[in-house]
């Protein structure tokens, strides 16, 4: 949360000329209601079920830039799923840096309780270390404009290969 997944991703879709996914968003049309209603009425349990089966979903996506919520890695079947897809780029910041971010939506991050967001976003960013480290590619955005990013992002030929194969 707080990375630019979403801005990074159709930007880099736009540049790429390929389609843009946005699992939560897709997860939210499903249920009618947002990702933190999901959370208030079936906690997390209930939301990662929901991820899962949209993960699923995707099994035929080709050529496509895909954002998805940091854990939903954590389920070593969308890892595998998602990596088959793929590459996996995982956008990370510095804690402080996605704090002051995510504190511009209030009430749209669940996972990050009431009481002190910032132990919080720490904590989140260790539990989930290991499983980031997956990913084929890292970009940290803390000192980077979505554009930055993008043009970043683009200058790796791991996000080019296979663009030729499937024009």
């Amino acid at each position: 949360m707080g990375t630019g997944k979403s801005a990074v991703g159709k930007g880099l879709a736009r540049r790429l000329d390929r389609a843009f996914v946005d699992l939560d968003e897709r997860i939210e049309r499903g249920a009618g209601c947002t990702v933190a209603e999901i959370f208030e009425r079936e906690g997390e349990a209930g939301f990662r079920k929901r991820e899962r089966a949209a993960v699923e979903a995707l099994a035929d996506t080709r050529d496509a830039v895909i954002a998805t919520g940091g854990g939903v890695l954590l389920d070593s079947e969308n890892l595998k799923r998602l990596q088959g897809l793929g590459l996996l780029v995982c956008l990370t910041a510095r804690p402080e840096v996605i704090l002051g971010r995510v504190e511009k939506s209030p009430g749209k991050r669940p996972l990050l309780g009431k009481f002190d967001p910032a132990a919080r976003v720490r904590e989140l960013l260790t539990v989930r270390a290991a499983v980031y480290r997956q990913a084929a590619l890292t970009v940290d955005t803390s000192d980077h404009s979505i554009e930055e990013v993008v043009e970043l992002l683009l200058k790796k030929p791991e996000i080019w290969k296979g663009r030729a194969e499937s024009k």
